[in-house]
């Protein structure tokens, strides 16, 4: 065997090894054992003697910082930049700690507020552990049917006519186009020429009425669900004035079927047990504590 053949396998060798030591993960992987190594040397000499001032992070920390870093930039943290935020954690601690001895956590209305919305998660996470089965979901589903119910939905072209326009003659401006309108399909020619012009659509399609009372009103939404397709009709009221409805199409409401809505009744459930959850664990710390309120003004003044 030459000595050519003889180098042939090092070098391959030696290339998978550069090809390692260029992917990302293991510089990253690399990086954090040896600056968790450094960081664990420096704080175990440097806080030998005031053992209650440790501060200790671990592996799996620095690597959760490094990935946050990669999650935010698209690229690993230079060795530079990850000690820049270990130190930033470190300070943090720091902080806390010396904030904790000073007492700044008494009566703060904000530390209170973000503690007790912390026992609530953790209350929560509670229920958020168990994973429920599709027979869970279903039988759920059967109790709370009502909740999924889908609203119905019609198509319609409406005719306005202004009360800016028209004055005091806007209704009845309406009534005398509807004779006029009385046995003509949705697309009557005469249509548009009996009507003013209107800031928004003239035709909705596939609509609930939710959404027609957020755009028309409440009175115009209940007046429009009521009437039966196939016509000219009205005078109906809006919050912008008199409109002609011929409604071409309706979807009557409906509950959909269990397999069609699954995946929201698995969320809908999911929050039905957190609430129960928190509830079950308030009634529990609740009962542990005396609450003494002042008594009324009248009382204390015997």
């Amino acid at each position: 065997m030459s000595v050519a053949d003889e180098a042939q396998p090092r070098r391959v060798a030696a290339g998978v090894v550069v090809r390692w030591l260029r992917e990302p993960l293991l510089q990253f992987l690399l990086l954090g054992a040896v600056l968790f190594g450094v960081f664990s040397l420096t704080q175990s000499e440097r806080l030998a003697t005031a053992p209650s001032k440790e501060i200790r992070l671990s592996l799996d920390e620095i690597t959760q910082l490094a990935q946050l870093y990669q999650s935010q930039w698209r690229r690993p943290p230079t060795p530079q930049e990850l000690e820049r935020m270990v130190e930033n954690k470190v300070q943090q601690e720091i902080l806390y700690r010396e904030a904790l001895a000073m007492g700044l956590d008494k009566d703060d209305e904000i530390v209170k507020r973000r503690m007790a919305q912390k026992m609530q998660f953790l209350a929560e996470d509670v229920a958020a552990a168990r994973e429920p089965t599709t027979a869970d979901l279903r039988s759920w589903f059967d109790q709370h049917s009502a909740r999924f119910a889908q609203p119905p939905r019609l198509s319609f072209r409406h005719l306005y006519f202004s009360p800016d326009r028209r004055g005091a003659h806007a209704r009845a401006d309406a009534e005398h186009a509807l004779a006029k309108l009385a046995g003509q399909p949705v697309d009557a020619k005469i249509a548009n020429s009996l009507a003013d012009p209107f800031m928004f659509q003239d035709y909705y399609r596939d609509r609930a009425p939710d959404y027609l009372g957020k755009e028309f009103g409440p009175i115009f939404a209940l007046a429009v669900a009521k009437l039966p397709p196939g016509a000219w009709q009205g005078p109906v009221e809006s919050g912008f004035g008199w409109h002609l409805v011929f409604v071409d199409t309706v979807v009557a409401g409906r509950i959909p079927p269990f397999e069609e809505v699954e995946s929201d009744v698995r969320t809908a459930w999911f929050g039905e047990q957190k609430a129960l959850a928190w509830e079950k664990a308030y009634k529990g710390m609740r009962a542990n504590y005396t609450v003494l309120l002042p008594a009324p003004s009248g009382e204390a003044a015997k």
